[in-house]
């Protein structure tokens, strides 16, 4: 009786798998810069750009981010650094790079209504004055060519905004093994209507963001501003989003903690805040991890079922082995093979995500998240 059940979970699952190898195939194609980009050689002709880097309470991460944004060739830039009413030492440690031309910037208390991630955006924006805004978080780090290779991109592409999917160049650390599958998801997802958008590090034209979109001052509730910016701008066709490969030098170090906090602050609003939607998300993590299950009970399901399941669950740990190859600089191989513990880790993610949503206790960074535009 069991049997006819699991045959058909089988055939859903690898439906799944053919949707997910055909939409890695489309990523790993897709989502590159395809030719050698090259940059005026006439500096006056090149485009400005503002580095605007949101802090609070960021004193473990700030120095090197600030020393890889200051190592850029890139000839025309500035660099603003806000902090957003930090506890500790985070804007003495600012300060401290005055003489290498990072400015600071002092935030400005919480306006009611906003979102503090995005009163922090807005503000850096305020303060920008280049052709382009390039948003970095603190705990990303860049190459001396990022920037450089961003703005021929998008001239070349002529778009007005580019993400970057980061890579994890460090390794055997709980954080790269145990990495949450926040931007697996993005790229499986993708879609026009709701294109993969990494918050991390972005670009975008300044006038395009503030004659167009009214800067944040419309998205200031959105949990992910940058992928509100990023649907509408896809609907012309005026955005990209690039998968970070060594060339392009876009890489991040986050905390095994600190990516739990944000999936969790992220998972539910991906479902529109819809608990049926959100149910249809958990029940499809379960279902992922049916071959695993199948093949822990053993002998007591038939052998073409065991058969069936070793496939699926080979498959999907493949899958991911390749696109965790594509982002991560070593241990992509470690992370692959406890892939049904990342989905656990997943489900209890947006477990905890509906339930803290629904008591109104998500955080970031000590601030309350809140969907109802009324907060």
């Amino acid at each position: 009786m069991l049997e006819p059940i699991i045959y058909a979970l089988f055939a859903i699952l690898t439906f799944a798998l053919v949707f997910v190898a055909w939409k890695l195939n489309f990523a790993f194609s897709s989502f590159k810069i395809k030719k050698p980009l090259n940059l005026s050689n006439n500096t006056d002709e090149l485009p400005s750009v503002s580095v605007c880097i949101p802090a609070r309470n960021e004193m473990h991460a700030m120095t090197e981010c600030l020393e890889r944004v200051i190592a850029s060739n890139y000839p025309k830039l500035e660099i603003i650094v806000l902090d957003d009413s930090s506890v500790d030492n985070t804007s003495v440690l600012i300060k401290s790079f005055a003489h290498a031309g990072v400015r600071f910037v002092e935030g400005s208390p919480l306006d009611k209504g906003w979102l503090g991630k995005n009163y922090a955006l807005q503000g850096l924006l305020n303060e920008a004055s280049g052709t382009y805004v390039f948003y970095m978080d603190v705990d990303t780090q860049i190459a001396p060519d990022t920037i450089s290779q961003l703005v021929a991109y998008l001239g070349a592409e002529d778009v007005q905004m580019v993400s970057v999917l980061p890579r994890r160049e460090d390794a055997w650390r709980a954080s790269v093994v145990f990495g949450t599958l926040r931007y697996f998801w993005e790229v499986i997802f993708h879609r026009p209507a709701a294109p993969a958008t990494a918050s991390g590090a972005w670009m975008i034209n300044r006038l395009t963001l503030i004659e167009e979109f009214n800067g944040f001052n419309d998205i200031k509730t959105d949990i992910q501003p940058e992928s509100s910016l990023s649907s509408q701008l896809m609907q012309n066709g005026k955005y990209r989003f690039l998968i970070g490969t060594k060339k392009l030098g876009v890489a991040y170090e986050k905390k095994w903690r600190s990516q739990i906090d944000t999936s969790i602050r992220l998972a539910y609003p991906v479902f529109n805040q819809n608990k049926l939607f959100a149910g249809f998300g958990i029940v499809a993590q379960l279902m992922l991890l049916l071959p695993f299950v199948v093949l822990a009970i053993g002998d007591s399901v038939q052998f073409l079922v065991r058969v069936i399941a070793v496939s699926l669950a080979v498959g999907y740990i493949g899958l991911f082995a390749i696109y965790l190859a594509h982002v991560y600089r070593r241990g992509w191989w470690l992370s692959a093979i406890v892939w049904p513990l990342l989905i656990i880790q997943e489900f209890i993610i947006l477990v905890s995500s509906v339930i803290l949503y629904s008591q109104n206790k998500v955080n970031w960074k000590g601030r309350p998240v809140s969907i109802s535009t009324d907060d």
